[in-house]
């Protein structure tokens, strides 16, 4: 019997850009608020737009600190799957880039 795979929501709540070489996502998260588990298939940038203190949990089950100051930019490869969760008093808003080609 194989392991059954983990259902995965979008990597953000909403697409504001796409086009051949870039996908850019909305992504909101309120104090306590997680976003579902998500898998990126492409390289991508992490655009802060409203900062928050961050937790990362991998599929895995694995936590990292993902502290994000207002204007911070982050680059992450391809192939992580994760939900992020906004521990943190303030509201996250932030731009996903995801690179489509390489």
């Amino acid at each position: 019997m194989t392991a059954q795979q983990p259902e995965l929501g979008p990597v953000g709540y909403r697409i504001i850009l796409e086009n051949d070489l870039v996908r850019v996502w909305q992504v909101m998260l309120g104090p306590g608020e997680t976003q579902a588990l998500h898998h990126h298939e492409h390289p991508y940038l992490v655009i802060a737009v409203e900062g928050a203190i961050n937790l990362v949990e991998t599929v895995d089950g694995q936590l990292r600190d993902a502290p994000e100051p207002t204007g911070g930019v982050v680059f992450r490869p391809a192939g992580d799957t994760h939900t992020l969760t906004n521990v943190g008093e303030t509201r996250y808003v932030a731009r996903i880039v995801e690179l489509k080609t390489q």
